[in-house]
């Protein structure tokens, strides 16, 4: 099966989702990665005293490097103004969108949900204008799409990925459907693919992302409703 991440900047897809796309490409599957900005505008730079044009290439190479590290089966990289979706025609961004779903024709569209895990508006931008693009394409007769998933954490009443003081209210239990148990291989490979961003170490050691996810990846599931949670994202796809 051909599942598609999209996510808003470098390093969303490992943030997480590298684990279970590690396993998912064990399994046989096709996994390909649209990112749409190089994430250049990052406060990083000013550690770097590099301009967003040279930090959006710094961090394009870093992604790369990620590429080959998790054995993606393709990866896109647009450029498109980092920090600033929110500005952007929503319809240029469905165009863009629609346009690498059309050219790849995946099964499984995945990006982040509603809350967009850290509140950042790139995170909610993507996951509207996904959403949008997936239903418009279905409600057009591309029923070669056949399901749209969000990588979530489950809301535990704790501030996650934020300083403390500052909570980000996360996925209600409710709402998650699949459940994925990690192997140990899966966790590794997620460490590697981080450590493939030299220039955000300190902000990856800081949010403590390898404790959030431990050996546990969830997600919801538009329009569907499991419960038992389901154990894989291709489990049970309506045809």
């Amino acid at each position: 099966m051909r599942i598609l991440y999209i996510f808003p900047h470098p390093d969303d897809e490992s943030f997480g989702p590298a684990a279970v796309i590690h396993q998912q490409l064990a399994e046989g599957h096709e996994v390909y990665l649209f990112t749409l900005t190089r994430g250049g505008a990052t406060k990083q730079r000013h550690k770097l005293g590099v301009s967003i044009e040279e930090m959006g290439k710094i961090r394009l190479a870093e992604m790369h490097h990620m590429e080959v590290v998790l054995g993606l089966s393709g990866m896109t990289v647009w450029d498109l103004p980092d920090g600033k979706l929110q500005d952007i025609d929503p319809r240029e961004l469905e165009f863009f969108i629609q346009a690498e779903i059309e050219r790849l024709r995946p099964e499984v569209v995945v990006t982040y949900p509603v809350h967009g895990i850290s509140g950042f508006h790139d995170h909610l931008v993507t996951h509207a204008i996904v959403k949008r693009v997936y239903l418009q394409m279905r409600d057009q007769g591309e029923h070669w799409l056949r399901r749209l998933a969000f990588f979530t954490i489950p809301d535990n009443g704790q501030s996650v990925f934020q300083p403390t003081g500052l909570r980000i209210k996360q996925s209600d239990e409710d709402r998650i459907d699949v459940e994925i148990s990690l192997k140990q291989a899966n966790i590794d490979k997620l460490q590697k693919c981080l450590s493939c961003y030299t220039t955000y170490q300190d902000t990856i050691a800081h949010s403590g992302v390898i404790d959030q996810i431990g050996n546990t990846v969830y997600f919801e599931l538009y329009s569907e409703n499991f419960n038992p949670r389901l154990s894989t994202l291709t489990e049970r796809i309506k045809e």
